[in-house]
């Protein structure tokens, strides 16, 4: 059992060892299908072998905010979040055309190797991908229904695990329909409130405070703590992708860039730009391959109109407001200083 003082490493070892159980028993039955099926087994393993565990985190303490105690059962109920978590990552990289995620070749990348034979083996392995990330989904409830919890406490949560889909899918959506456009900040605020802020910490924490049975005033508080410090993770995610170290982050750091992504950053940058300057821009976004010298003029040009400090600013809002939020919360000691410890890991970091 964790002690009342937040520890996050070894709440992070608990939800590992939760989920490399459940998913080695998983693919061990998937595998004894056929063995042909090893390659994906391996990749719906590799899914989850990494991560903060932040939505287990906040799942957790949204149970433990309302005065429940620590519970075996709890844990592998907020591990399921993390499972939601690896399939968007999946379906993300897939959409994206990522080839890293944590310093490895992305699932449509690796599963190359096993469908060389196949006359359109690219394709066929993103096709693979795709399911490897529909089947994590699905293990996602799996593992969430036979947690141990209750019936009843279980039957309390089961409606938010729609909006949680609903909404995730509509940022997805929203983000591949916004790509290429005219960069605009209020659309790409709303990419990231839906495809990142909401599931990442807004929804566990209700999906926890519905286990536990909190009123109307915490599920209001868990929002309005929730949305900003979401978006303030996903607007430090944007300045990773371009400005962070590729050793910390894992990830290519051309993507978003490459991509024509409708990122916050490119969106401020865009504003505040001129003519010139947008010339430039239009020249560089969409590049196949902007390493390098284009990738770098791109940077240059953010730094210049000082888009990444106008980026810092709407981070540090949001995570004011978060904790502002949660002052306004009766909490628990421990759920007070864990949820405030969590707010600055999500946002203050370099990976």
């Amino acid at each position: 059992m964790v002690s009342e003082r937040w520890e996050p490493t070894a709440f992070k070892a608990r939800v590992d060892e939760v989920l490399q159980r459940f998913v080695a028993r998983e693919t061990d039955q998937l595998s004894a299908v056929d063995p042909a099926l090893n390659p994906v087994a391996g990749q719906v393993e590799a899914a989850v072998a990494d991560g903060k565990r932040l939505r287990a985190a906040f799942c957790y303490w949204g149970w433990r905010a309302v005065g429940q105690p620590d519970s075996d059962a709890l844990v592998r109920a907020a591990a399921s979040m993390e499972l939601v978590h690896a399939a968007a990552v999946v379906h993300d990289d897939l959409i994206d055309d990522s080839p890293l995620r944590h310093g490895r070749p992305t699932a449509h990348v690796a599963l190359r190797d096993a469908v060389e034979h196949h006359p359109r083996a690219a394709a066929a392995a993103r096709s693979l991908a795709m399911l490897v990330g529909d089947l994590l989904m699905s293990l996602a409830g799996q593992l969430f229904v036979t947690s141990g919890l209750p019936a009843a406490y279980l039957g309390r949560a089961r409606p938010l695990w729609a909006a949680l889909a609903r909404e995730l899918i509509a940022g997805e959506c929203l983000e591949i329909l916004h790509t290429g456009a005219a960069p605009d900040t209020a659309a790409s605020l709303k990419v990231i409130r839906y495809k990142t802020a909401k599931y990442t910490v807004e929804q566990p924490l209700l999906i926890g405070g519905a286990l536990a049975g909190a009123g109307e005033r915490m599920r209001e508080g868990y929002s309005t703590y929730g949305l900003p410090l979401g978006e303030a993770f996903q607007l430090r995610d944007d300045l990773l992708g371009v400005f962070g170290d590729p050793e910390l982050t894992g990830k290519a750091g051309a993507d978003d860039v490459r991509g024509h992504r409708p990122t916050a950053l490119l969106a401020e940058t865009w504003r505040l730009a001129g003519d010139d300057e947008r010339e430039r821009l239009r020249a560089l976004l969409g590049q196949r391959d902007p390493d390098g010298d284009g990738l770098e003029a791109v940077r240059e040009v953010m730094r210049r109109l000082k888009a990444p400090d106008r980026i810092e600013g709407l981070i540090t809002a949001r995570v004011e407001e978060a904790l502002r939020a949660l002052d306004e919360l009766t909490l628990p000691a421990p759920a007070a200083a864990a949820l405030t410890a969590l707010a600055h890991s999500a946002a203050v970091r370099r990976s």
